[in-house]
Order: C-alpha cells, then structure tokens, then sequence
C-alpha cells in the first residue's frame, strides 16, 4: 500500500477534534442547562492537559531541531504549532459563544450571573464582608517591579493583571493570583425567585480599591491571564533519593516547566500585553491565545446546582448484579460462575466489598492488586491497610506516574507502606496501567485463587461517571495468568508465558495481529469474519495498518473510539470495510472491549490497553479473554447498544466534522438504552 499524507489522521488535530465533540455537548439543547456548563469545564480541563502533554511533546520536537514528520503523521512540528493555536483559537471563540447563550438561558431560569457593575447596595454589603472574610487574608498580590525578578507563575493559575495609572504616566502593574483553593463562584443571598451568583474574580474587581490603597494611581483596570507549562516529569540521577522522593521533588519541578500557552483577555490593551509578553520572556513559539473576561472555565465543572434538579441530568441509581449480593459472600458466588459488573450501571461497591471480604476471611492468605488512580477518599485503600493489618500478606503495585495524580498516589502509598502492605513502584522503564487483583484463600489444605481485572481505575470516585467493565472471576486459568504478571512484576528480566491472557508490552501486538490474521484468513476462504472495537483511543500505525489490511481482504470492522483516532474509515482501497463511531454524552466511555468473529464463535477481550503506541510497547497491560456464555451474550448485546446509537453517536470520517449519525430508525441512545437494559434484566 503506498503511504501517502491521507493514511492516517495526525494525532494531536484528531484530538482537538474529540475536545470539539465535548464542546458539541455544550452547544446541545437537549442537554440540562447546568450540564452544559460542566461540559463546558470538561472542554477547558481537557485543553489545559492537551497543552501541558501534547502541544508541550510537539514543542521539545520543534526546539530539537526536529522536523517531527514521522512522529507527527506527515506533518513538520512548526506548521503543526501553527495549526494546533489557530484550531484552539477557534474553539475557544465558539466556546465564548456557548458560554453567552447559556447565560442567557440561565436568566430565563432565573439565575443570574453578575459581575461587578451589576451590584447593588444590597449585594455591595454581603459582598464586602465576604471579600474581608473570606478572600483578603488568603490573597497573593505581585508587584511588579522592573528593579525585581517576575517569580514564576503557577501553572494553569489564572491572574488578574492590573494596571494601575495616573496622569504622569508611570504605569505600575500587579497580577493577583485567584487561588485554586478559593469558591469560583459565590452564591449572593436570593431576591424572590432569582439566584445570583458572582465570580470571585469580579469579587476582586469590586475590591480593586481595597487592595491597592496605598498605591497613587487615577485609573485602574483588571485583566486576566493564564499560562499553561510543560508537564512532562523530569527525574534528577541522585542515587541516595527513593523513587518517592524523586516523584514528589519532580512534581513540584512542574509548576515551573516551560511555558507553553499564554491565554489572555483579548480587551487588554497593547501596552499591559506587550509588558507582560517581555517580562515572561514570551516568543512566537508559545501559543498565545486571545479569550475571553474569564479564563480557567474549568471552573464550570463545579458550577452550583443551586438546587435545580430540573436542569440537572436525573441521577441514575446503580443496579444490583444479577446474582450477586453484597449481602452474602462474594467468594462463594463467585466460585460457582463469572459475574460481570459494569460501572456506573451497576454499583462499584461489589469490587470494595470483595477487598473487604478479603481483609477480614481468617482464610485469606494474600491479597495482590495493581492501582493506577486512586480517589482522593479511598474505600479500596482503607481495606488493603485493614488487610495488613489483619496479617494478610498483601502486595500493591502502585504507579506513581499517573498524571496529575501523583501526589495523591504518593500520599496513598507512603499510608500502605507504613501498614505493612509490600508496595512495588512499577517496572523499570514501564508503567503499570493493568488493572486487576488476586488472592489466595485457603481450602481443603490448598490455595483457591479469586480475582477481578478491570478496564478502568479501582477508584469510587470514577465510577459514578465512568463507564467500565469489571470482571470478578474465579476462573483459575485466567487467575493463573495474573499471578504470573505480579511475578513480573518483581523479576522483570524473566518474560513469562500466557495461555489466556494478553499482555503489554511482550505480546499484545503479536497476539492482536494473529487474532486479526485469522479473520483475514476466514474472510479469504468466505467464512463470517467481523473485527468490533470499542476503545477510548487509537493511534499505533502498527496497528491501523493491520485493520487496514483486514479491511482489504474484507473483514467488517466496526469501531466505537471515544477520543483520539488517528485512522482514517471508508477509503477506498484502504479502509472501505472500517465504520467508525464516537459517543459523548453524560458519561464518560472508558470501556475496551474486542469481539473477533472467529467463525461466528467470538473471541472476547476486556482490556486496560487502548492501541496507542504506549500501550503496546511502553506499559504493562492486561486483556482478558470471556469465557462464560451468559458473559459474553451479555457484552455482544452491550456492543450491539452502543453501535447501534443515533442520538450521541458521531461519524468519524475523513473529513473530521463531527456529523451526528442520524437515521429513521427507533431512536436508541446508548447509555439510557444499556441503564434500561439492566433495569429490564433487574426487574425480569
């Protein structure tokens, strides 16, 4: 096949695409008022990541020297930078559009958002006291000097640049950090049936007075700004230092990485903005991105509800397993069969319950499980502590490197350690993302394994809004397997065999492509031969050329690719037999799940691992195979569901544009539609 500029989507511009998808949601209608808000915080906190990882990686790529082309699929890193500021331009002008047709529709509903030229004298006094009370004491206010040094600025902290001015023309300026740990948003007493809610920003604007008093100055004006840095980790060669103490100083590195992104009012005048852009040694290579009054519109991800349920999404309560009961003993259910929990439709607590069963069963010997994020309040962490404590002999890989959870995993994993629980910190070179767990009870004088491997994060948190599949097994083949990864774990020059499931980085891409070759090979000889994916992401070329090949010796290839897909469907010639589909909607779809044909007798895999590069060669990764009947019945339907969506699919095509899939036929809209599937299961 001849590799031309067309063969696949570059990564980082199929990206913004799926942050386009989210911002849709925003612009949505039929999505509750409140919610829009949020999805609109969720566009802002995806961005502020996109920079400090991709847009940084691109950044290092270009300053090397680099022309990036074979990294970056076809594109040179400069004209990439270029390309990436004016899409994020554009997106942050629709943004600001959604942002003034849902204030407008929040007015309608009685909530109004002021700032600080609509108070009145009433909302002047319990504003006043709440500057006073609440935010002087806890202020950070910068003079800035010529004669000092400008510190560095916080990453991803927004700031008030304030300019103050008189008639002899000495301009003196300031930033005020708005805090993280302030309220955003300040809720003002109600007046009849109207709320009113001011930002703490517009708080400061009100107060400018207060807080610069003992400045001479005729005019004063406010303007916001934020920086966005580097957040690679960079890891110092101090050989006395633990790997904990080498995370924790290299985190707090990151507040001061490279800038990459400079996000500024676009009303703020020339003078104050070419003042800044010197002093912070600001060049052409940074995106500089003009935006709106207000920035860190992370924010609205914590927008208050106010009490309006009605422009809320209807919470959902998460179902029971069917058969399975948190009242009786999970070991016992489930060495009779595999049970399958589907997070957030079912409720999370059968895998805490499992860990805490384990803790507390004088049977239990050891406990043995992988955790890559944890909640910031951790149910899965208390009951490995409680086991240690119990005399159980419990193991915990722990990734510290997840990103921008670090420090929680750290303060998590100093609290284990200090239990007695053996912690092991990842495998030279790799990071841990596998998600499972083994233990060992005592039966008859012989050890009995039972276990669970996840798709998603052990984390309650996560789970309320997260869709991801759990499988608690007693199955002692697969359970065998597992036990072997942890081997790996702690001897990681020795590469062990698998009989059943697949793992990174030794086999997946060798077990993946032969399960790819057999369809390949049944759809040359005219037997059924189908390939369905549902992934967060995809971006190995290695990959995308396999499905490529499938789809030319005419394998059906379906896929549901929530984010990033660097593979370009219904090419002729190329891809012509790869639909694809993207999902946004009250959840998040985390879910990886692979069904192969075989010849009309699926082969199935949950999976930690989406086909990115880092997943197959650069982490240690689990996909476990399906084997009970009633299981996999169950995840064909699940697929059929999501598939099948005509209300939040959208078409991933060549073109990148986002089309709804929109068609005649029953409306089914994928994540009601599988809540009433197991409420029908539930009820029936």
């Amino acid at each position: 096949m001849t590799k031309d500029k067309n063969i696949y989507i570059n990564r980082e511009l199929s990206w913004l695409q799926f942050n386009a998808r989210v911002l849709q949601e925003a612009a949505d209608k039929d999505v509750p008022l409140i919610e829009r808000l949020r999805f609109l915080g969720i566009f802002s906190n995806n961005l502020d990541e996109f920079f400090k990882v991709r847009y940084a990686t691109v950044k290092r790529i270009f300053e090397a020297g680099k022309g990036g082309k074979s990294e970056l699929g076809g594109i040179k890193a400069g004209d990439l930078l270029e390309e990436i500021t004016k899409i994020v331009i554009d997106q942050q002008s629709e943004s600001l559009e959604i942002l003034k047709s849902i204030d407008l529709e929040l007015k309608s509903e009685n909530i109004h958002i002021i700032n600080e030229t609509e108070i009145d004298s009433d909302q002047h006094d319990f504003i006043k006291n709440y500057f006073y009370q609440e935010i002087s004491p806890a202020l950070v206010v910068i003079v800035l000097n010529e004669e000092i040094e400008l510190p560095e600025l916080k990453d991803s902290a927004a700031y008030l640049t304030i300019k103050m001015s008189n008639s002899s023309g000495d301009d003196q300026y300031a930033l005020i950090e708005i805090s993280k740990a302030m309220d955003r948003f300040i809720v003002l007493p109600p007046k009849g049936n109207a709320n009113y809610i001011i930002m703490v920003d517009d708080v400061m604007r009100h107060c400018l007075d207060e807080i610069f008093n003992i400045f001479n100055y005729e005019t004063i004006t406010a303007h916001m700004i934020k920086i966005t840095r580097d957040g690679e980790l960079d890891f110092d060669s101090d050989l006395s230092k633990s790997f904990i103490d080498k995370l924790s100083d290299s985190v707090k590195d990151r507040q001061s990485g490279d800038l990459v992104r400079f996000v500024h009012d676009k009303s703020i005048d020339r003078d104050t903005l070419a003042f800044l852009l010197e002093r912070m040694e600001i060049d052409a290579n940074d995106s500089i991105i003009p935006g709106g009054r207000y920035h860190n519109r992370r924010d609205y991800m914590d927008f208050p509800s106010l009490g309006r349920t009605d422009l809320l999404y209807d919470k959902i309560m998460p179902l029971p397993v069917e058969g399975l009961s948190l009242q009786e003993s999970i070991f016992k259910t489930i060495a009779k069969k595999d049970y399958l929990v589907y997070a957030p439709y079912h409720t999370f607590s059968y895998v805490v319950k499992f860990l805490r069963e384990a803790a507390l069963d004088p049977k239990v010997k050891t406990i043995k499980v992988t955790i890559y994020r944890l909640a910031q309040i951790s149910h899965v962490a208390s009951s490995l502590i409680n086991a240690a404590k119990n005399g159980k002999k419990v193991t915990v890989s722990i990734e510290l490197r997840a990103r921008f959870d670090e420090e929680a995993n750290i303060n998590y994993a100093e609290q284990m350690q200090d239990a007695g629980v053996k912690m092991l910190f990842g495998v030279s070179g790799l990071k841990v993302h596998c998600k499972m767990c083994v233990i060992e009870r005592e039966e008859y004088n012989k050890l009995v394994r039972y276990g669970f491997v996840s798709t998603g994060n052990f984390n309650e948190s996560t789970a309320k809004f997260y869709t991801d599949f759990t499988l608690l097994t007693a199955n002692s083949k697969i359970l065998k397997d597992l036990n072997k990864v942890f081997d790996f774990f702690e001897v990681n020059y020795k590469i062990n065999r698998y009989k059943h499931i697949i793992t990174s980085p030794h086999y997946t891409k060798s077990k993946i492509f032969a399960l790819i070759d057999d369809e390949i090979e049944n759809s040359k000889k005219g037997k059924p031969a189908y390939i369905k994916l549902k992934m967060n992401s995809i971006s190995s070329y290695k990959m995308i050329d396999k499905l490529y090949e499938a789809s030319r010796a005419g394998v059906k290839i379906q896929m549901i690719i929530r984010g990033l897909c660097c593979l370009v469907p219904g090419v002729k010639g190329m891809s012509e037999n790869i639909e694809i589909i993207s999902i946004i909607d009250k959840f998040l779809e985390h879910t990886r799940l692979y069904i192969f044909s075989n010849n009309d007798n699926p082969k199935m895999y949950i999976s930690s691992a989406d086909w990115m590069t880092r997943n197959i060669e650069n982490r240690v990764e689990v996909s476990c195979p399906i084997y009970d009947v009633d299981i996999k019945k169950e995840m064909q339907d699940l697929y059929d569901i999501c598939w099948n969506d005509n209300v939040k699919a959208r078409v991933i095509n060549e073109t990148q544009d986002n089309s709804y899939r929109k068609n005649d036929k029953v409306k089914v809209r994928a994540q009601f539609d599988t809540y009433k599937y197991y409420l029908n299961k539930f009820e029936g």
